[in-house]
């Protein structure tokens, strides 16, 4: 889908709020990509970013997944809205194994004061990107 922001400035008010963001800087996240109504994020690969098997952590899936939706969704709102996620449902399709894992977010519905997001995450290593998770969230918008 293609949509236009009401704000000329998204892009400089997702990457101030990223940049704010302390899980992010925790996790060697970077911000990829932002669109109206696309936003990815990746992380690096990490043994401090594991579980038990040396796959990334479901948590750091999740995490990059929810802010790449959630910053997809704040790129359409107008300005001076922040964003908050109030509800997210995360399939995990297989073992996150890869070099660096990519957050796609993507608004499926824009609306006034609920929007309707997913991410799809992909593990990145030598061949075609494979995906591993994928995210749906309903974000609201605040006034700020």
């Amino acid at each position: 889908m293609h949509f236009t922001s009401s704000n000329p400035e998204f892009a400089t008010v997702v990457r101030a709020s990223f940049e704010q963001q302390g899980l992010m800087k925790t996790l060697g996240a970077t911000l990829d990509r932002i669109e109206p109504g696309v936003v990815d994020i990746s992380i690096p690969y990490r043994d401090g970013l594991t579980q038990q098997h040396g796959f990334l952590h479901a948590a750091a899936t999740t995490a990059i997944a929810d802010t790449a939706s959630g910053y997809a969704a704040l790129s359409l709102m107008p300005a001076g809205n922040e964003v908050l996620t109030i509800e997210f449902k995360v399939n995990l399709l297989r073992p996150a194994a890869g070099t660096h894992f990519v957050a796609e977010g993507r608004v499926v519905k824009p609306g006034k004061t609920i929007t309707v997001a997913r991410a799809d995450v992909f593990a990145h290593a030598d061949g075609a990107p494979v995906l591993i998770a994928t995210l749906l969230a309903t974000m609201i918008a605040l006034a700020g």
